[in-house]
């Protein structure tokens, strides 16, 4: 039986959540399965941004240097997200969804255990493989699996995992790192005497290995869309049509798709130099002192990127909601347009507290959940527009391909902010993601609506 679910103006059930009542038992499966693969994706990824401070002074790296090691790992996502793309298309979202948790998972764990930056490096590499085949994965199942009405709904309380993730990061390194206190010596089994400044990081990066639990859910839980099933079926049989048939990675650059991997791929590198420019540097731009264009919070000041996640929450939620009443397009080229205007705000926040005489913690704040509303939100419009336009035979390779591709390419917004931050201050540095997100909603306004559309064996 089709995942479909019938659905008119008349049918719907009353209520802002009376559409809860549409999604059956394993639809909602499926998506706490994805719902928990992404927050925890998160989770793991961004343990780095709060450990570079401490990773820095053990192993002696400047600003742009700490930027290239975060980037090796958004460079290897694009290869995992391209791999795991196509496996998902031939052997299931659900066997390469648990693939994928293992691989980031382990590798996070494994982090912990780095001798030296190259040890580190390899590492990381290595997790990006598996965090780039999660999104490519899990996006995929919802998209297949929720009625057409829902899916930005779906995929927005998804992708709101991101938001979750950094939390659940932001508390860790709260709790974990400002505990081992340097110039103490401490005595950990399999690496001897360690002072503080070289262990609270690893600690850290050890909490990452927990993912993988997640891993028994799955397995227990979920099945492979019917759609999926289909189309399987149909390729073994070579009864797809003519331009279906061939490797999937080959068939996205055929000309009937071409247009759409170009656009979809240009569009994730612009939003993810943006989101990556800003998002990799805040935790520091919040720890470090006012003389250096940063807030003047400490390490302790981690937490207060909460709230500006409680507003990526509400966004990713929000902007799901709109798209399926007002459409995909128009409502990401706002969130896009809003995020370039925001970060300029919040590059200035001290200056903007002084001349308002109000706190340097009340401003940071209040901007930083919109910040978080529009600087993530508008993450909610992939999973939803990459399915609409892309067709069941190539969906996974598609979306695993260009979202991917984007995050690889935008390995350069670390050390590229990194580099004007250690020039003119870091709160300066924040302002240069904000042509990029414009240049994203120029972009956007480029792909046909595809709201409501239904998935079909094609």
């Amino acid at each position: 039986m089709s995942n479909e679910t019938i659905y008119n103006e008349a049918t719907a059930k009353p209520g802002i959540f009376g559409w809860f009542k549409d999604i059956n038992e394993q639809q909602w499966k499926t998506f706490i399965a994805a719902l928990f693969g992404w927050t925890l994706d998160a989770m793991d990824l961004l343990l780095f941004a709060f450990a570079v401070e401490e990773i820095a002074i053990i192993f002696n790296l400047s600003p742009p240097e700490v930027g290239t090691l975060f980037s090796v790992t958004l460079f290897a996502s694009a290869f995992g997200g391209a791999l795991f793309g196509i496996v998902s298309d031939y052997i299931g979202r659900v066997r390469a969804l648990t693939y994928t948790i293992l691989i980031y998972s382990a590798f996070t764990g494994l982090s912990a255990f780095s001798p030296n930056v190259t040890f580190l490096l390899i590492s990381r590499l290595f997790l990006g493989l598996g965090m780039g085949g999660e999104w490519a994965s899990g996006e995929v199942l919802v998209a297949e699996t929720w009625p057409s009405q829902h899916r930005g709904k779906g995929i927005g309380l998804v992708q709101s995992g991101w938001a979750i993730g950094y939390i659940l990061a932001a508390c860790l390194a709260t709790v974990i790192i400002p505990y081992f206190e340097r110039g103490v010596t401490y005595n950990v089994p399999l690496f001897g005497d360690m002072d503080g400044v070289n262990i609270g990081w690893r600690v850290l990066f050890f909490a990452g290995i927990t993912p993988a639990l997640l891993v028994l859910y799955i397995r227990r839980h979920l099945q492979e869309p019917e759609i999926w099933k289909k189309t399987s079926q149909m390729r073994k049989e070579g009864k797809l049509k003519e331009e279906a048939r061939g490797f999937t990675l080959g068939q996205i650059f055929k000309p009937d798709l071409l247009k759409y991997t170009l656009s979809a791929t240009i569009l994730t590198s612009l939003c993810m130099i943006a989101y990556w420019g800003l998002y990799f540097w805040i935790p520091q731009f919040i720890a470090r002192p006012i003389e250096e264009g940063g807030v003047g919070f400490g390490q302790k000041g981690f937490v207060w990127i909460i709230p500006i996640n409680i507003g990526a929450f509400i966004g990713c939620n929000t902007f799901g909601w709109i798209s399926d009443r007002l459409g995909r397009r128009p409502i990401f080229v706002v969130y896009l347009l809003a995020m370039a205007i925001i970060v300029y705000l919040f590059g200035h926040v001290t200056r903007i507290a002084d001349y308002l005489d109000v706190s340097r913690l009340s401003a940071f704040i209040a901007i930083g959940f919109f910040v978080g509303f529009f600087g993530t939100g508008f993450y909610s419009g992939f999973g939803a527009l990459f399915s609409e336009i892309f067709p069941t035979r190539v969906r996974g390779t598609a979306q695993g391909f260009c979202y991917n591709v984007g995050r690889g390419v935008s390995a350069v917004a670390p050390p590229l902010v990194g580099f004007f931050a250690a020039k003119y201050g870091y709160g300066s540095a924040l302002v240069t993601v904000s042509a990029f997100a414009v240049a994203a909603a120029i972009v956007v306004m480029t792909f046909p609506e595809t709201k409501g559309k239904k998935l079909e064996v094609e």
